[in-house]
């Protein structure tokens, strides 16, 4: 009796079976499907087992019986492949409807096709010894046809669906197809070699390592649900009618983990077990500092949340000596996302915004996300897209607004400032994508396509032939704390071949505090090559006089608003007053800006200001307009 290859393969899914089975699990949709798949397998190999025991015991058993079993068999195959096919679709069809539909028609063709096994006549093959059994006829030709379609649907869907299907669930469903194609190749040709349900066995084994094995779904350190069992969990429920909740702990931002001492992995191990079992809720690790509990009840994780308040507040530990705050985020409806895999992204923006929203944090801080904190997040990613586009489909220009010298009265630098222009060709605010491309870090390269405009405006346009000495460019603060700035501005002069004297470089008090190395470094390399700086929007950051003595600029700008405060507060005139003495008194040159009428030109002139820029005489201009500004300036000069 011929069994070893289908014995084989049932020890073989029982022993998976028993890790299966041993193993925490999540629930998910997949892992379901799989289960049912996994006991379809096993009843098909069964069933294998006992066809050829019927068949080598034929002429004691009923004709009917073993037909019955024959035949059963057969069916059993059309249904593994019907949930090989039911595995795949699961996690392509996010929506019950379209899922439901495709298996209520494939369901449909596996009864007809079983319908079609029970009706057609079988025949089978035993030898004398018993060492060679099979059956053939329509019935086993049909069965053939049916399994074959549905793997082919099966690998068709893996195919087309591939954006919407997990890439190892693609993989492993593969191969487990291709396996089982080769295994009914064989049978089919050479039919004494019984390897059909033992491929439906190898492929179960395939899932399992590739996919299904539940430990895959755990942190190892903590025993949790880890980030990728997160994530497709919220794949799972999002949409579904029932509000889910989702609650973030961190403890990054106020737990000082180097006073918890030889307590911390006890500590540890007592908050997981305590937010384990808060009921109605699943637990999981979603990285080293962060927890994640989702509540299948809004009002229930209202509950919690208060609860938890309390908890943390009440100490952990011996005699409750450590004090944990971890700072909270509450999502009340994890529908407020657009789709599920933004649901994790909210989050973390969520937190990131309110670090810099506020500085001091209360023990146990809790922010619930709001509607407008959801918005914000899809706009700042709408101007990232923009944003992207316009460096790809060159729409980046720069404007430059003309600075004039009180000393030679007339105009001897400018400023270039970015400008983005949209899809239609409207210009947008600086106010909206600078803070975003600084925030991603697209302002390195936003800058670098600045600078090198700039360069290949004065290699082209020769503003210096207008009266210009020099153009001043802005650094944002991610580009001063940028390693390579230096290096990368040096190789972009040199292949436009500027002379260092015509570039300025503005930095900000606010770069000079939070990346003052990195910048000085820079600054030595520019300045050795013979680049000079400006310390730009003076009075508006944290920083003071101080900072000038420290930093190697040339010129100090005031910034708009400490300009207007002269004008409008009694006290800020003898602030600012002192602030040019000191200035001047370093041999450094000021440039005043936001002017807008002639009192405020007329003042600052009188008052020693070197340079004046503002409204009063140019907005920002581009290009060719600032070329024609510059050459009626020239013509009125007689120049």
């Amino acid at each position: 009796m011929n069994i070893w290859t289908q014995s084989c393969g049932f020890v073989l899914l029982c022993v998976l079976f028993l890790f299966y089975r041993q193993q925490k699990k999540i629930q998910l949709n997949t892992e379901k499907a799989f289960g049912w798949v996994f006991c379809a397998a096993t009843v098909c190999i069964t069933l294998d087992i006992l066809s050829i025991v019927a068949l080598n015991y034929a002429q004691i058993l009923p004709e009917w019986f073993v037909l019955f079993v024959c035949k059963t068999y057969l069916v059993s195959l059309e249904i593994v492949a019907f949930g090989g096919l039911m595995y795949v679709c699961i996690d392509i069809f996010d929506k019950k409807a379209g899922y439901k539909k495709t298996i209520r028609n494939c369901l449909a063709a596996v009864v007809i096709g079983a319908a079609l096994i029970y009706a057609l006549p079988i025949y089978y093959y035993v030898e004398e010894d018993g060492l060679e059994v099979y059956t053939y006829g329509p019935s086993t030709s049909a069965t053939y046809v049916v399994v074959l379609i549905l793997i082919q649907l099966t690998l068709f869907f893996t195919v087309s669906q591939k954006k919407k299907l997990n890439a190892n669930r693609r993989s492993a469903v593969q191969s487990w197809m291709i396996i089982w194609i080769i295994a009914a190749l064989i049978q089919f040709f050479n039919r004494q070699l019984l390897v059909v349900g033992f491929a439906g066995a190898i492929g179960i084994m395939i899932l399992y390592i590739r996919l299904e094995n539940p430990e895959t779904n755990l942190d190892r350190k903590s025993g949790l649900f880890n980030q990728s069992a997160l994530q497709d969990y919220l794949k799972q429920i999002y949409g579904k009618e029932r509000r889910y909740a989702v609650l973030s702990l961190f403890f990054d931002y106020s737990l000082d983990k180097s006073n918890l001492g030889e307590t911390e992995d006890e500590i540890s191990v007592d908050v997981i077990h305590y937010l384990s079992e808060i009921e109605d809720a699943l637990l999981f690790k979603y990285s080293e500092d962060e927890m994640v509990l989702i509540f299948d009840d809004i009002k229930k994780a209202v509950g919690s949340v208060e609860m938890l308040q309390s908890r943390f507040e009440s100490g952990w530990g011996k005699d409750d000596a450590i004090v944990l705050h971890p700072f909270r985020i509450f999502l009340p409806d994890i529908r407020m996302a657009r789709s599920a895999k933004d649901v994790l992204p909210l989050m973390k923006y969520v937190r990131e915004i309110s670090r810099d929203n506020r500085r001091d944090y209360v023990e146990s801080d809790l922010v619930a996300v709001d509607k407008q904190m959801v918005e914000k997040m899809y706009q700042e990613r709408e101007t990232e897209k923009l944003i992207l586009e316009a460096i790809e489909q060159n729409r980046i220009e720069v404007y430059y607004q003309p600075i004039y010298s009180t000393q030679e009265h007339r105009f001897t630098s400018a400023e270039a400032l970015v400008r983005m222009k949209d899809e239609k060709g409207a210009l947008v605010s600086p106010g909206v994508f600078i803070s975003v491309a600084e925030k991603n870090g697209m302002i390195i390269k936003l800058g670098e396509i600045v600078f090198e405009k700039v360069c290949q405006f004065i290699q082209k346009k020769k503003p210096e032939q207008y009266g210009i000495h020099y153009i001043e460019v802005n650094l944002s603060v991610v580009q001063c704390a940028y390693t390579y700035l230096a290096e990368d501005y040096i190789k972009i002069m040199e292949q436009y071949n500027i002379p260092p004297r015509l570039i300025n470089l503005e930095i900000t008090e606010s770069a000079s505090l939070s990346a003052k190395k990195t910048l000085l470094d820079n600054m030595k390399c520019l300045m050795n090559y013979g680049v000079k700086f400006s310390l730009d929007d003076f009075g508006t950051g944290q920083s003071n006089l101080n900072y000038i003595v420290d930093m190697p600029v040339d010129i100090v700008k005031f910034d708009k608003d400490m300009t207007n405060a002269y004008f409008e507060n009694g006290k800020a005139k003898y602030v600012m007053d002192a602030a040019m003495h000191m200035i001047h008194g370093m041999n450094l040159e000021i440039v005043s800006e936001g002017i807008e009428t002639e009192k405020q030109f007329r003042t600052m002139e009188e008052l020693g200001i070197n340079y004046i820029q503002g409204y009063y005489f140019s907005k920002p201009l581009p290009e060719d307009e600032f070329l024609t500004f510059l050459y009626r300036e020239c013509v009125k000069e007689g120049k």
